[in-house]
């Protein structure tokens, strides 16, 4: 698939910006913080509904605008789809399909799909277990879209349940309505959290042969990059929120059924119940879970050099493609490749390793502060990117409109 038409309405730095895309590559290139980002960012948030820079939309609308807004044309195939995302400040985002009546934004979830390096996924082998899981999370919601409501209904009740356990611990005890109470809300987590469950070990498996196919390609081969589900349900967890060493295999959980893991969670939240009201907070769960990453048997995080971090992280990636690729193998439905600003940070082999491993997708945008970081192989159709403004290049460069692009100030 590709994006053909993309329209930025008070969206980051642009007050305006409209660009004709087409299949193949496509290079953005300019300065640090002109905006070049904005653009690989919006083409994620489609697909995502979430940022890479940012948790929060509100940093997503231009400064002192209430509202912003991403018009996109997607070609699939045969099909065209228009979409236009409104993300609105203190409101529920909307979105309007083929120009319809506006419906809940998480309807766009599966029209576009896209896979996104950027230099914040170093976060996914050196950070904390909260964005391994975010990344297992996002893909199984771009595989299967409606887990985006089990993911927020998870969500929901473990506020309530949290802020239930705080109300316990605050009275100094344990009452009878604490305990009815937290009976229910145990049944709640846990047929939330066993759906989550079930999609997380459906998309490990799907990403554990691609993963270490990936890091083959980037690396001269010598370790294999692996991926082990260590769980809160049966395992320990410290203190600080990491789990054990007890790693769960998901070749030994793929025949689990989501009952039974929705009993595995039940007895677990049974067993630590006495020291969550001590610390008022739910010890165990999908939101306590780590995917722990290794290279050749040994963890990457604390161990792996910043080389190893980078083609690991690009591995990740490069796999989430891969199993998107699997699941729908239909001509056309392969999904965008973002590299934001990734080559400047890879040596020359790396860069060529990942640029020939990405020239087959049928639409490759990439981000660049000069044209020197991006290689040969990848050499397309050159947009240069000044504040407020992005304009095609070419021999005849002032032969070319620039793409119109307005902005009051860079990111």
């Amino acid at each position: 698939m590709y994006i053909s038409h993309l329209s930025l309405t008070d969206f980051r730095s642009y007050a305006q910006a409209d660009l004709e895309l087409s299949p193949g590559t496509t290079i953005l290139v300019g300065s640090n913080g002109v905006g070049k980002t904005n653009v690989a960012e919006a083409m994620g948030y489609l697909a995502t509904l979430s940022s890479h820079r940012v948790t929060s939309d509100s940093a997503l609308l231009r400064f002192g605008t209430e509202r912003a807004l991403v018009r996109a044309q997607v070609v699939r195939g045969n099909q065209v789809t228009s979409l236009e995302l409104e993300i609105t400040r203190g409101k529920n985002n909307r979105v309007r399909i083929n120009r319809a009546h506006p419906v809940r934004a998480r309807d766009v979830l599966g029209i576009v799909k896209t896979v996104l390096f950027a230099p914040e996924d170093l976060a996914l082998v050196k950070s904390d277990p909260s964005f391994r899981r975010r990344f297992l999370d996002d893909l199984l919601v771009i595989l299967q879209p409606h887990q985006a409501a089990t993911r927020s209904d998870y969500e929901r009740v473990l506020r309530q349940r949290n802020a239930l356990l705080k109300s316990a611990r605050s009275a100094g005890k344990l009452t009878a309505t604490h305990e009815a109470t937290l009976d229910v809300w145990d049944q709640h987590l846990a047929q939330a959290g066993a759906r989550v469950l079930r999609g997380r070990f459906d998309v490990l498996h799907a990403l554990r042969e691609p993963l270490a196919s990936a890091y083959a390609s980037l690396t001269d081969g010598s370790k294999i990059a692996s991926a082990h589900y260590r769980s809160t349900v049966v395992g320990e967890v410290d203190e600080d929120g990491e789990s054990s060493a007890d790693t769960q295999e998901p070749n030994g959980l793929l025949d689990v059924s989501t009952q039974d893991l929705e009993e595995r969670i039940r007895t677990a939240l049974a067993a630590k119940r006495k020291q969550e009201v001590e610390r008022g907070m739910t010890l165990v769960g999908p939101h306590r879970d780590e995917l722990a990453l290794e290279l050749g048997g040994v963890p990457a995080k604390g161990y792996a050099s910043h080389g190893e971090t980078w083609s690991l992280a690009l591995a990740l990636r490069l796999a989430s493609y891969q199993a998107m690729l699997d699941d729908d193998p239909t001509e056309g439905a392969g999904p965008i490749l973002i590299l934001d600003d990734v080559f400047a940070e890879l040596d020359a082999e790396r860069r060529a390793r990942l640029a020939h491993v990405v020239t087959h997708a049928e639409q490759v945008l990439v981000t660049a502060a000069v044209d020197e970081d991006v290689p040969d192989e990848l050499k397309g159709h050159v947009l240069r990117v000044t504040p407020g403004q992005i304009q095609p290049v070419s021999s005849a460069s002032s032969a070319e409109a620039p793409a119109q692009g307005t902005g009051d100030e860079p990111a």
